[in-house]
């Protein structure tokens, strides 16, 4: 399997590029409008051919690059059922699989941050790798507090979907704003302070505490994501 970690410096996005290194099909998960140069050449040099392009929600951080992705290289596009976005190729529901050659991604509905959030399950040997998106961040989780989020529902998603996964599970977040590029399930089972509460109740209280400012791109994000990052 090919495997890169992309960066966008300006929202700490990550984006995922995953590929069949037999088939040369790739999958890129959280794609951002202003990275489309790297695709394009990493998508070359590595002679992949793009099949899916997913987003584990609506962000809004920035621009998503599905709908560029999709008219530039003809692959399909999806969103959580639980979406909105329209200008996508379809929606997948909680607990289907996303082939692509070899390659085999779970979709998980895993709400709380937004209340359209999944994250996604590659069960692929040596070690299986979880794409959270801002369900579970590394030492934190996504805001609740915008976009129908819910603490209690976030709390729910990484103790009784997350957890469970075996201990040494990667989990490669959305974002991160400390230069971390991963952890596991047992890290941040024992590490993740907003986790060390010992019910949902005081998760819910946690989450209402922090009072943080809305993202900078929000009013433009949120209404182009909605339209798969094209121009309305």
């Amino acid at each position: 399997m090919i495997f890169r970690q992309l960066f966008d410096r300006e929202s700490c996005t990550y984006t995922y590029l995953l590929a069949d290194d037999v088939s040369r099909k790739a999958i890129l998960i959280d794609p951002v409008l202003e990275q489309m140069p790297v695709y394009e050449q990493l998508l070359t040099e590595l002679d992949l051919q793009l099949a899916v392009a997913l987003d584990t929600h609506v962000h809004a951080d920035h621009i998503t690059a599905l709908g560029k992705l999709q008219l530039q290289f003809n692959c399909e596009t999806l969103h959580g059922e639980h979406s909105l976005a329209t200008g996508i190729s379809r929606k997948v529901c909680d607990g289907e699989t996303i082939q692509v050659g070899s390659l085999e991604l779970l979709a998980m509905y895993t709400p709380g941050h937004t209340a359209d959030s999944y994250s996604f399950l590659l069960k692929q040997e040596p070690c299986w790798r979880v794409f959270t998106g801002d369900t579970l961040l590394i030492r934190g989780s996504g805001r609740t507090d915008f976009q129908s989020g819910c603490a209690l529902q976030q709390y729910h998603s990484i103790t009784e979907k997350l957890w469970p996964l075996p201990g040494n599970t990667r989990v490669y977040p959305g974002h991160d704003y400390r230069g971390l590029t991963v952890s596991t399930i047992a890290e941040e089972k024992q590490f993740n302070p907003r986790l060390q509460v010992s019910n949902a109740h005081a998760y819910m209280e946690l989450m209402e505490s922090l009072n943080l400012d809305p993202p900078k791109k929000m009013d433009v994000a949120v209404p182009s994501n909605l339209n798969a990052g094209l121009t309305l």
